[in-house]
């Protein structure tokens, strides 16, 4: 395999592991976020790992299949290898996820906070338009409620006791 043929095939790989990542993303898109990320990191790193196939011309090949086509065909010794650099590379890219997560714990909670504060004083404002659409009504519920133990049954008297006020022009 010539060097440009060893860059054409890695470049057809990288494509489809790009379009496998893909899906790995759609499928996982479901899930509550701090088991979909490490599910995507973990995917990520056994698409894209890779491990030595001949160390004296330093040619590299996806783990993933190096494990894969040495496990299934029952040749070369390059399976361990492979899991080796597999769990490797794993354990640094969640390493560094993990402290990614936790640096961004505290923003996530400030933004959190953030909203809770905005949707507190958007009611705040809403129940405020709501009093200030009748700007000459009384704060008072009870304002026209009639001050006496027993109301007078009358024409203009509602069934709960309280008067029908008309406006005065």
């Amino acid at each position: 395999m010539t060097d440009n043929d060893y860059l054409i095939a890695w470049g057809l790989y990288a494509f489809a592991a790009l379009g496998c990542l893909l899906v790995w993303f759609k499928l996982t898109g479901w899930m509550w976020r701090y088991l979909r990320e490490p599910l995507r990191v973990i995917g990520a790193v056994l698409l894209f790992c890779p491990t030595v196939i001949d160390p004296v011309k330093e040619k590299y090949a996806p783990a993933l299949a190096i494990s894969a086509l040495d496990l299934g065909l029952k040749v070369g010794n390059n399976v361990w290898r492979a899991a080796l650099d597999l769990s490797t590379y794993g354990a640094v890219a969640l390493g560094l996820y993990f402290i990614f997560a936790l640096i961004r714990l505290p923003f996530l909670r400030k933004k959190k906070a953030r909203q809770a504060h905005a949707e507190a004083a958007a009611a705040h404002a809403a129940a405020e338009q709501k009093e200030d659409d009748q700007p000459f009504a009384s704060q008072d519920a009870d304002r026209y409620a009639s001050t006496s133990a027993e109301p007078a049954k009358g024409i203009n008297s509602a069934p709960g006791g309280r008067y029908r006020v008309e406006p005065k022009l």
